[in-house]
């Protein structure tokens, strides 16, 4: 979240930036409660100083006298009890207001409310052009017995699928591809855990409850299924105070991400598009608390985002996400669309966002350094690497074939262990 002193000096810049990226706060009403907690606390800590004062002088009292101090002692901790209770109230309210404010967002991000405003600001490769009328993943897993949708929908549910026979081997190979990447790149890999505690997912900008969220809650407990490795390596440092020498640091998760997909419809709900499970290696660093850092850090992750899918030979664009499109956490966001014959369209394959000090400051991740006085919230930056289901329809749709067989990408055949699919 946005520190509370910044918001109420930089009101009118905080106004316009939740206008941008079409979030609704009311800023009067945190300004007007931060003044009232603000009075209680003067007030609170006059009536303790008072309670402070009278109580040196209750042993020095006569009798009479003391039962009067005693009685006035009484009536002021009943105050600074009521004082504090309606301080811890405005507190919540004060905390919901200001947990909704967005990241503030970079200044070169384009702005605009809809998907169709962010900026392609380069392309790699050429959609094939096939003398043949392609099929999408949907037909081609059917075709070569790839995954079972059905089943997946007996056991649990729609939107939950079987991978089978090659799809499975494809699955572990583009795992493996992703790991040696990012670990030759510096990145400490993880294997993380499936469910995180509630205050990690609200740390990182996650919203675990109520009816617009997408994450499943564990009933009964302050657990959830995590819908990205994000979440459990963001949540590794909470309430750590590191030494700014350590910076930065960079990780990379492997995990099943779970997600509720509420409201999805249309052809992104075929086949395994948009799904309620996946697995995916994730990207998050930490870095020192500077803008122009997390900036390069946050390049970094895509340019590896981008050897990726160049090393698959998936053709792919970039785009700078728009402001009403960046999500609560990010203070600028790439995304990588790949294209996808199936569809007939760019579809999205990774993110990667810098989140600044927005989630830090939620988790309670610092850093301090010899020449600055206290500590300072770090940045955080997070990136797909490889998003499996995303990935295996790119592969599947690019790599496909007059005949009906799919060719394997060239980096993937040492763990596929065959050079086609049918």
């Amino acid at each position: 979240m946005l520190d509370l002193q910044y918001i109420y000096d930089n009101i009118d810049a905080v106004a316009k930036n939740c206008e941008n990226r079409g979030v609704k706060v009311d800023l009067d009403q945190l300004k007007t409660l931060r003044d009232q907690r603000n009075a209680l606390i003067t007030e609170t800590d006059a009536a303790r100083h008072a309670s402070k004062e009278l109580s040196s002088k209750i042993p020095k009292a006569d009798a009479a006298t003391k039962a009067a101090l005693v009685d006035e002692g009484r009536k002021l901790r009943e105050t600074i009890a009521a004082l504090e209770e309606k301080q811890r109230e405005i507190e919540v309210a004060l905390k919901e207001i200001q947990a909704a404010i967005p990241n503030m967002t970079h200044p070169d991000a384009p702005v605009g409310r809809l998907e169709s405003e962010s900026v392609a600001v380069r392309t790699w490769g050429e959609p094939p052009k096939f003398d043949f009328e392609p099929l999408d993943h949907v037909a081609l897993c059917e075709k070569h017995q790839l995954y079972d949708l059905e089943a997946g929908a007996r056991v649990a549910g729609h939107g939950f699928y079987f991978l089978k026979n090659e799809a499975v081997l494809l699955e572990l190979a583009l795992i493996q591809y992703a790991v040696q990447i990012v670990r030759k790149h510096g990145f400490t890999l993880h294997s993380t855990p499936d469910i995180a505690r509630q205050d990690v997912l609200e740390g990182t900008g996650y919203q675990p409850r109520g009816n617009e969220t997408q994450i499943y809650s564990i009933k009964d407990t302050d657990l959830c299924l995590v819908a990205t490795a994000e979440i459990t390596l963001g949540g590794t440092l909470k309430d750590q105070v590191l030494n700014v020498e350590q910076l930065p640091l960079k990780y990379a998760g492997i995990s099943h991400c779970f997600r509720t997909e509420a409201g999805a419809h249309g052809k992104a709900t075929r086949g395994i598009y948009r799904v309620h499970q996946f697995t995916k290696v994730e990207l998050f660093a930490f870095t020192a608390p500077d803008v122009a850092e997390s900036d390069a850090m946050h390049q970094q992750i895509v340019a590896i985002e981008e050897e990726i899918f160049q090393g698959l030979g998936i053709p792919y664009r970039v785009l700078d996400i728009c402001t009403g499109d960046l999500g609560g956490p990010a203070y600028r966001k790439y995304d990588l669309e790949a294209w996808m014959p199936g569809r007939n369209e760019w579809g999205e394959i990774t993110s990667a966002s810098n989140c600044t000090d927005f989630q830090a400051r939620r988790l309670g991740t610092r850093c301090k350094s010899g020449d600055k006085k206290g500590t300072q919230f770090v940045h955080t930056l997070n990136g797909t690497a490889v998003a499996i289901t995303r990935a295996l329809i790119a592969v599947l749709e690019n790599y496909q074939q007059a005949d009906g067989s799919i060719v394997i990408p060239e980096v993937l055949r040492p763990w596929v262990g065959q050079d086609k699919i049918g």
